[in-house]
């Protein structure tokens, strides 16, 4: 395990408070600190370098680009430190990730004979058939469809967090394509036009 002075990364949040009974509010600028033996997965604030390492992690759709310092200790394709500030975010990207899960089951809709409901909730995303495509889905196509199913909202979730790290690179970079007048391509999916819109605090 690697143990760096610091180390910038992503952390989803259900809340903008912390989980596990702690209830600290979160908030753009401020730093929680844990005591203890600071081990990944037991005690320690969390994060992953990568979005798309995050996102597996994530117990809810707040998205938080933070800072881990102190103690920190790193295990693979996450973090946990004794001290973590939060740079940017607090943004709720739940929508976004419905969309590329929705988007994502269209593109393999041609494999199986998606009734006309689904068909519809698939293009629309309304909330309102949403239990009634469900419904027509099982009845449609049985197992077979739920073990496709489980499959393509696998590969949403990891086309969701591939824009989530694009959009972790286009904020990395944003001077140097500002500079250069290149437009910011993953930003706006998640409404977003120019990264210092996630300075302000939410």
């Amino acid at each position: 395990m690697e143990h760096p002075d610091h180390i910038d990364g992503w952390w989803f949040s259900a809340a903008r408070v912390l989980p596990h009974g702690d209830g600290r509010r979160i908030e753009i600028g401020h730093t929680h600190h844990v005591h203890g033996t600071i081990t990944p997965c037991e005690n320690g604030l969390h994060l992953s370098v990568n979005a798309l390492d995050a996102l597996q992690y994530a117990p809810g759709d707040i998205i938080w680009r933070v800072r881990g310092h102190g103690t920190v200790v790193v295990k693979r394709d996450k973090a946990a430190c004794s001290d973590r500030t939060y740079l940017r975010g607090g943004i709720d990207v739940s929508d976004v990730l419905r969309h590329f899960a929705r988007l994502c089951a269209l593109d393999v809709i041609s494999l199986w004979d998606a009734p006309y409901t689904v068909r519809q909730y698939l293009r629309t995303g309304d909330p309102r058939i949403r239990d009634a495509a469900w419904a027509a889905a099982g009845a449609a196509a049985g197992a077979a469809a739920w073990d496709a199913a489980r499959d393509a909202a696998g590969d949403a979730a990891w086309a969701a967090a591939w824009a989530a790290a694009g959009a972790s690179n286009e904020i990395q970079g944003a001077s140097v394509l500002k500079e250069q007048g290149k437009p910011f391509f993953f930003l706006p999916m998640f409404g977003i036009n120019d990264p210092s819109e996630l300075d302000a605090p939410a």
